[in-house]
Order: C-alpha cells, then structure tokens, then sequence
C-alpha cells in the first residue's frame, strides 16, 4: 500500500508518498482501508522529529481517520468487514489502510459523509475528554478556548454552546473571529491586538472564565491563571508557546483554581476506548442533531500533504484540513 513517511526529520517537503508494508489486523484489532485523515499539529511535530510516536505505533503519521473495515482481528466483535467507521489512531492515517485496535473504533454520525467524518475523532475525542469529563464545564459558566478558529477551538465552541455555556475564544483575524461568532461565541478576541484577560473579565462583570482549554503552555499560562473565576479549571493540552512557566500558587490558591495537563496519543488502550465510547454516546447525538458540525477548510489528496502542512502551518485555515486517499 502507499503511505506518507519521513525518511528524514524536516520541512513540509520532508513527507514521502510511497510503498510501504501493508497493516495486518492483530488480536483485538480490524483494518480500515482509509478514505480520509485529517492534519492535527502534533503530525506537524512528528514530521520535524520532535514528537515520536509512543512504543509499538505506527511510524506513518496520522491520528485519526474514516474508512471501511476490511479485516478483523481475533477477537473482534460487533463490527464486520465492510461496515463504514470513523477512529482515532496513535498512528497510521496518512495512509491507503491503517491496523486500529477496536475500541478506538466509532461508528460515522448519521448524516455526516464518509470523507468529512474523517475532521472527528481527534477533536472530538480531546473536547470531550478534557471540557466535558474532566473540567466538568456545565450550563451557566463561561468557556475560553484559545484557538477558536482551528479544528479543536470550531469543535469546542460548538460543544460548549451545546451543553449551554457562553463562550470567549482568541484567534488571529477579524474574519476567523466571525466565523466563531457564527458557530455560537459571544466573546471574542484578537490576540494580536486585544488581551484576553481585559475582555474577558470585562464580558463577565469581572468574574473570568471557569473553563479555559488552552493549547499555548508557557506563554499563556500566567495570563490563563489571572482570567479564571474563583473555582476556575485551567486545562492545558498543547504547547504552542513553551513548556516552562512560572506558576503563582497563592493566586491559585486564593482562587481555588484546578490545572490539568493531559495529551490523548500515548494513553492506554483502556482509557482511549472509554474516551471513544462517550463520544459515540454523549457527543454524536449533537453531530447527529446539528448542533454540532464537522467545519472543513479543505479537502487535499494524500500526495498533496506537504501542501496540507504549510496551510495549517501558517494557520491559514479554519477548521480541518483533510486528506484523501
């Protein structure tokens, strides 16, 4: 089968179309002949050698996909070859067919197209598993995503909206922050101009906000501590703007704040199919229902990657940037 490789660590130009040994479905496993994945900024990493994939992954980039079953493993139940899926992969999805253990396996959201499913499991998966399990955002409060435009931020203002909290975002661009409006935020605020504290803080008669998912670390995390309201949670799940800080505790402590740092790639299997399996339950009905979309910038083929990868990049996008087989 084909497959996108990186012989050698580097730029876009770094990534190989070509042959590589076809996935074969192990215990516990099936395999997907893959009709879409889409670009997450940890393959941007992957490709710049500076973020491996945990021991036993593939080597092929790609967190997530959508495809048709076309083997199983041992030990599979309740799926069949030729049923339509979307999963979330510690490897593999740049690729004609990918070896997915089961329970990372979800069903496609009635209504949703096979190729646009491919912009959900990875996103999905880390708002929930993050806004919904463990920062317990409920109705009433207010929810500050940085990154609103991109394919987590689109996901989480629509989820959050969902659930009935008002959401801040950041992003780049006045046309970026429009597209957030549209999709459900009411406070919105260009980081390249405005601060984020100020309007927040401003919008909620000075509380803050009691959810943050910030996807920067270092450069945002005093900031982050200064706009959460007293029993606010601090949810940090990239590193964007470096990985140390100073952390002021009094004020943490004064506040009552929660920080959580968490990555979804290198968890165990278990956790993983748990995380799948309240998505399937909690969030696909409001795929289902439209209160949530799957926002696509562009659809590019496979070989064109290195072109996928300069526009998210440049975050030159809203949404995600999928790629076809």
């Amino acid at each position: 089968m084909r497959a996108i490789t990186v012989p050698v660590p580097g730029g876009p130009d770094a990534l190989v179309w070509g042959e590589v040994p076809d996935p074969v479905a192990g215990p516990g496993e099936v395999v997907v002949d893959v009709a879409a994945s889409a670009v997450n900024r940890a393959d941007l990493l992957q490709r710049q050698g500076f973020y491996p994939p945990p021991p036993g992954a593939s080597g092929v980039l790609g967190l997530e996909c959508s495809g048709t079953i076309s083997e199983l493993g041992e030990g599979v139940a309740g799926w069949s070859v030729g049923d339509t899926c979307v999963a979330l992969l510690a490897g593999g999805g740049y690729a004609e067919r990918v070896a997915v253990p089961v329970g990372q396996l979800m069903r496609v959201p009635r209504g949703v197209g096979l190729v646009t499913a491919a912009a959900l499991p990875e996103v999905a998966c880390t708002v929930w598993s993050n806004v919904v399990l463990l920062a317990r955002l409920t109705a009433g409060e207010t929810f500050l995503v940085h990154g609103g435009a991109g394919g987590i931020g689109t996901f989480a203002i629509q989820a959050a909206v969902a659930l009935g909290a008002r959401v801040a975002v950041t992003a780049g661009s006045p046309e970026k922050l429009e597209r957030c409006r549209e999709l459900g935020a009411e406070i919105l605020v260009d980081y390249t101009v405005g601060d984020f504290v100020e309007r927040v803080t401003g919008a909620t008669d000075g509380r803050g906000a009691d959810v943050v998912l910030d996807n920067m670390g270092a450069k945002y995390l005093a900031r982050n501590v200064e706009v959460l309201a007293t029993g606010g949670r601090l949810v940090v799940i990239g590193l964007q703007g470096g990985t140390k800080a100073e952390l002021d505790l009094g004020r943490m402590l004064s506040k009552r704040l929660a920080l959580f740092a968490t990555t979804l790639r290198s968890r165990p299997l278990a956790e993983k199919a748990a995380i799948c399996a309240a998505v399937v339950t909690d969030a696909w009905p409001l795929v289902e229902s439209g209160a949530i979309e799957a926002v696509v910038d562009r659809v590019l083929p496979m070989s064109h990657a290195a072109e996928a990868h300069r526009v998210v990049e440049a975050s030159a996008h809203v949404g995600k940037v999928l790629l076809t087989t």
